[in-house]
C-alpha cells in the first residue's frame, strides 16, 4: 500500500491555515521521516510564494516522491514542470452539478482536456495522477469512460475523490471494484470527511482493490478535512495487516509539529493521536489495563507503537487499583 500526504496543499487548504515556507518545509522533512510515499507539495499555480515552497521542498533531497498540483491547464502544468516535481496530478470536475456550474465545459470537452493534460505532462517525462474531481457524484458509465481514456492517454495512476464527503463504505466499495473492473492502472482514493467516513471510505476503497490513499496529518483539509493519516495507516496494518512503509513511532510526534504549526488543536478524544487516546479513567477499566492492557485497549495497536504513552487517569470514577 502506498501512502499520499496531501497536508502540505488540502491540509493547508484547512480555513485559516497559512504555512511559512520554513513552516512547509519543516512539515515536508516530518513527512520524509514518517515514511510516506508520495508528498503533494503544493498548488504551484497559485502565487509565487506557493511555487517557490514546492521548489524549496524538491530541492530538499527528500526519499519521497514530490508531487505538484495543477488544473486540465497548460499554465498549471508548466507551473508543476518549473518546480521540477516528479509527478503531476492534475484534475477536471466530472460530476455534472460542478462541470456546468464551476467550469462551464460540456462532457466531451471535459474528456479532451483531460487527454490533452495528461498527454502533455507525460510529453514531459514526468509521472502523472489523473484525478476525475467530484468522481463520487459523477455518472458512472461517464467516470469509467474518461477513466479509460486517460489510461489509453498514457496515465500512470487514476484518483478517485469523493470531493464532498458523500460516500459510505458500502458504495464506496462497489465504485472502486466497477471502475477497477474497466481499468488496468492503480487506483487511488481522496476523501473527505463531511459525514465523518473518510477514513472508513478509503479502508472499504482499500478492500474493493485500491492500492494507493490519499490522507493528511490530523485530518485537515477543506471543511471538516480529510482521512486522517494515523488512523487509516493504524488499521491498515493492525487490522488488515497490510504493509505500507510508514514509521508509526513518528505518528504522534508529526502530529504534535502539525498542530504547532498549524494552530488546529488536536481533539483529546481523536483516535490514536489523541490525548485520551490510550487514557484510562474508569475503575472497570483501570483494573483491567492494569492487569492485561488487552482486556480495554485493542491490543493489536499499543501505544508504543504510536509514539504514544498510556495513562492511568484519577478522577471521579477511579477505584482502588488505580489509586494503588
Amino acid at each position: 500500500m502506498r501512502i499520499f500526504d496531501t497536508t502540505l496543499r488540502d491540509g493547508e487548504q484547512t480555513p485559516g491555515v497559512s504555512l511559512s515556507l520554513e513552516e512547509k518545509l519543516g512539515i515536508a522533512k516530518q513527512l520524509d521521516k514518517l515514511g510516506i510515499d508520495i508528498m503533494e507539495a503544493g498548488f504551484p499555480i497559485a502565487s509565487a510564494g506557493e511555487k517557490e515552497a514546492v521548489s524549496g521542498i524538491v530541492k530538499a533531497g527528500l526519499d519521497a516522491q514530490i508531487c505538484g498540483l495543477s488544473r486540465v491547464i497548460k499554465a498549471d502544468i508548466d507551473a508543476c514542470l518549473d518546480c521540477d516535481v516528479g509527478m503531476v496530478h492534475t484534475f477536471v470536475s466530472t460530476s455534472d452539478v460542478q462541470r456546468i456550474h464551476t467550469i462551464g465545459k460540456s462532457r466531451e470537452e471535459v474528456v479532451d482536456l483531460a487527454v490533452d493534460a495528461v498527454q502533455y505532462i507525460k510529453d514531459h517525462g514526468r509521472a502523472c495522477m489523473f484525478s476525475a474531481m467530484d468522481a463520487t457524484r459523477t455518472d458512472v458509465d461517464y467516470l469509467i469512460d474518461i477513466c479509460k481514456r486517460v489510461e489509453e492517454a498514457g496515465c500512470d495512476i487514476i484518483n478517485v475523490p469523493d470531493t464532498v464527503g458523500v460516500m459510505v463504505p458500502s458504495a464506496m466499495y462497489r465504485l472502486i471494484e466497477e471502475i477497477k473492473r474497466s481499468v488496468s492502472l492503480p487506483l487511488d482514493v481522496h476523501c473527505h470527511n463531511d459525514y465523518g467516513l473518510a477514513v472508513a471510505n478509503s479502508i472499504a476503497a482499500v478492500e474493493a482493490g485500491a492500492s494507493q490513499v490519499q490522507v493528511t496529518i490530523n485530518g485537515l483539509g477543506e471543511r471538516a478535512g480529510n482521512a486522517d493519516l494515523a488512523e487509516t495507516v493504524m488499521i491498515l496494518h493492525t487490522i488488515h495487516g497490510a504493509r505500507t512503509n510508514i514509521k508509526t513511532e513518528y505518528l504522534f510526534e508529526t502530529s504534535r509539529m502539525v498542530e504547532k504549526y498549524t494552530g488546529v488543536r488536536v481533539s483529546q478524544l481523536m483516535p490514536v493521536v489523541g490525548e485520551n487516546a490510550f487514557a484510562h479513567e474508569s475503575g472497570i477499566h483501570t483494573h483491567g489495563v492494569l492487569v492485561c492492557t488487552d482486556t480495554f485497549e485493542p491490543g493489536v495497536m499499543t501505544p508504543e507503537m504510536v509514539g504514544q504513552k498510556r495513562r492511568i487517569v484519577l478522577g471521579k470514577h477511579a477505584g482502588k487499583h488505580a489509586v494503588k
